[in-house]
């Protein structure tokens, strides 16, 4: 998936993001607008995890929203 696609539809994706980070603030994801390095960065704020781990974890979820949409 284009992350592009998210950005520009952030609205729309932004209750998938928070349904997978749910410990992410509606404050925090209203900052992020889509910034996908943003989003990494809060991820590994949040949970605590590596760069790595946040940059796979939201390569995973590019994946699973991929599948969803088609």
């Amino acid at each position: 998936m284009n992350w592009d696609i998210v950005k520009g539809n952030w609205k729309q994706f932004k209750g998938k993001v928070k349904a997978r980070w749910g410990k992410l603030t509606d404050d925090e994801l209203d900052t992020v607008a889509g910034k996908r390095e943003e989003l990494a960065g809060r991820i590994q704020e949040r949970y605590g995890v590596t760069k790595d781990e946040a940059e796979k974890q939201l390569a995973e979820f590019e994946k699973k929203i991929d599948r969803d949409e088609h």
